[in-house]
């Protein structure tokens, strides 16, 4: 049997080291003057602790089974590729609106109530991201 709690922080350590040691490719600067590397080489070094933590923990806690329900990747999977579509077919709203609903068929119950919560959620961050710090997302 597969330890899920190994297996995911395996998966978490690999994807820290791959972003991470990406990341030092770039110029790291300093924190008074920081680089592009920086940030992606924290966030890497802070989830690189958290799957180490992970695995460690799997050893002294009871073995959860690992199973695979291939019908919820494929509908995070087709959340993901509908959402990138949609952006750049129509608008980033409407595909963020997209990839939270069709993202909820995966959750073991379907709240169309909660799904419009995270829509706005996400639809204010985006607008905050957009306004506040000038980045460049086509939203409408």
């Amino acid at each position: 049997m597969k330890n899920r709690n190994l297996v995911r922080g395996l998966f978490l350590i690999a994807i820290a080291l791959a972003f991470g040691l990406t990341a030092l490719r770039y110029p790291i600067g300093d924190l008074s003057r920081a680089g592009p590397g920086l940030f992606p080489a924290m966030v890497s070094a802070m989830l690189l602790v958290i799957g180490v933590s992970t695995v460690v923990r799997s050893f002294f806690v009871a073995p959860v089974k690992l199973d695979f329900n291939f019908k919820n990747i494929s509908l995070i999977l087709a959340s993901l590729c509908g959402f990138s579509l949609i952006s750049i077919y129509l608008d980033m709203i409407a595909g963020i609106i997209f990839m939270v609903f069709c993202s909820g068929f995966a959750a073991s119950s379907y709240s169309v109530m909660r799904n419009v919560k995270i829509s706005a959620g996400l639809v204010i961050m985006a607008l905050a991201l957009q306004k506040l710090l000038g980045l460049n997302l086509p939203l409408y």
